[in-house]
């Protein structure tokens, strides 16, 4: 059965349930959060002992409301959920993001499916419970009740991410706002208890607004179901996925957690790589996984030219690339090396990592890529750049951003650093460069394109 989760992810009407005149309660920060996000659809602040909250008129019960409403927002004491969601079903609300906490992670099965129960006999899609809800950049949605000065929210973009935990996902959207890449929507899922990871995934995969898919999953609920979809996402996106409870200690948390039934990682990650998943690891690799596919470069192949200002970050990126499964460092033609030759200063060694020297400014930077570029023997492009050294400085930033536009290689750089480095960064990501802080990163980041690419061939 098909579900819409627009009315969730793009409402133009919003029921908050337990919308509270107190700061700190969860009910408070969400109204808040959507007020400050510039959300331009109808707020219905749902509290029956209050007249108005934050401004606007408040209602004792979402059967109050004259007007229809598409999500409620429901963030009230566990014991209280059923009565809220039968009185959305009354008022034919069309769907349901329930935060609150108190269910099966705690031993409340019976509450957890009576609510799944009530949810379903009214046709009304429910997300969670014990969850963040949603964010879309576009429509302004956001049921974060986290307060936006203590986690950013990412600019707008096409990377989606849901995640089966809030504290993971919200990590996850503060590390994204950081570096400077996009995002479209955040599904924070929780307990999974009417809509799961199928449901989700299925949504994202065919939500033209998408174009890279994250997932951070602690278990599967319909394995049939959810190996069907992803024998036809990665045909269509690249997917990256963490999932967690891979040992037996993990298992056990997760079910604490989410009740997750975390199953067997083997046969899960067996799955994930058949169907062209891109399998992180750790947190770390889950963004640096979604930078270098939101940057929408195609390989052609596994060949890698590294060009820096710093010897010895150039003989380790060399090593990673040795280390890597399918990674190599591109020989260069003769004709490259006569070019080189020709535009570099004689203390250059033209050699693969291409050493600029410590003095190296935009012009040298612009020379060696351009000329690496044309040369059919390299497929990709590192570039390493210190910006410690006196020549680096945010002309070299603003040239690579250039070259990005006009080379058809992938192109990534690495930079480690703070202060200045970490604006020289920034300035990168905007322009659609990614940026590493070590040489496995980059790697393996390239490996991961590298390998989906693959997978697209053979699909064809």
């Amino acid at each position: 059965m098909k579900i819409d989760l627009n009315p969730m992810l793009k409402p133009k009407s919003v029921a908050i349930v337990g919308a509270s005149r107190n700061p700190d309660k969860v009910g408070n920060v969400i109204l808040k959060n959507y007020i400050d996000a510039g959300y331009s659809g109808k707020l219905y602040p749902i509290n029956p002992n209050a007249d108005s909250v934050l401004g606007l008129k408040a209602y004792k019960s979402v059967l109050d409301v004259e007007g229809r409403i598409d999500v409620a927002v429901i963030a009230v004491p566990a014991e209280i959920v059923p009565k809220v969601l039968t009185e959305c079903g009354k008022a034919k609300v069309k769907s349901a993001v329930v935060v609150s906490g108190g269910f099966a992670e705690v031993g409340e099965i019976a509450l957890q499916e009576e609510i799944v129960r009530i949810a379903r006999k009214y046709h009304m899609p429910m997300l969670g419970p014990n969850c963040l809800g949603v964010m879309d950049t576009r429509s302004r949605t956001d049921t974060l009740f986290l307060p936006t000065y203590k986690i950013s929210r990412p600019q707008v973009g096409y990377v989606s991410f849901m995640s089966q935990s809030g504290a993971v996902g919200s990590t996850v959207l503060d590390v994204i706002a950081g570096e400077g890449f996009g995002l479209s929507k955040f599904i924070s899922y929780g307990n999974a208890a009417d809509l799961d990871e199928v449901d989700l995934l299925k949504y994202l995969m065919n939500d033209s607004e998408t174009k890279v898919i994250v997932m951070y999953i602690e278990g599967i609920k319909r394995g049939k179901e959810f190996v069907e979809l992803a024998r036809k996402v990665t045909k269509k996106k690249p997917v990256i996925v963490l999932k967690a409870g891979r040992t037996s200690a993990g298992s056990i948390a997760a079910h604490s957690h989410t009740a997750a039934l975390a199953g067997d990682y083997a046969v899960q990650e067996a799955i994930f790589k058949q169907f062209g998943f891109s399998v992180a690891e750790d947190l770390s690799e889950l963004v640096y996984f979604a930078k270098i596919f939101a940057s929408e470069t195609e390989p052609r192949g596994n060949r890698i030219a590294v060009v820096t200002n710093g010897g010895g970050a150039g003989v380790l990126t060399a090593d990673a690339i040795a280390s890597s499964r399918h990674m190599k460092l591109a020989q260069f033609s003769a004709r490259t090396r006569r070019l080189l030759g020709s535009k570099m200063p004689k203390l250059v060694n033209i050699a693969n990592p291409l050493d600029l020297a410590g003095d190296a400014g935009d012009k040298r930077y612009e020379d060696a890529i351009t000329a690496i570029s044309e040369d059919e023997n390299t497929d990709m492009i590192a570039i390493i750049v210190l910006f410690q050294t006196p020549g680096a400085d945010s002309t070299v930033s603003a040239g690579i951003v250039h070259l990005k536009e006009t080379v058809d290689k992938p192109i990534v750089v690495m930079s480690t650093g703070v202060g200045y480095t970490q604006a020289q960064k920034v300035q990168l990501e905007s322009g659609g460069v990614p940026v590493y802080d070590s040489p496995a990163s980059l790697v393996s980041s390239l490996e991961a394109l590298l390998e989906y690419a693959d997978f697209l061939k053979r699909q064809a």
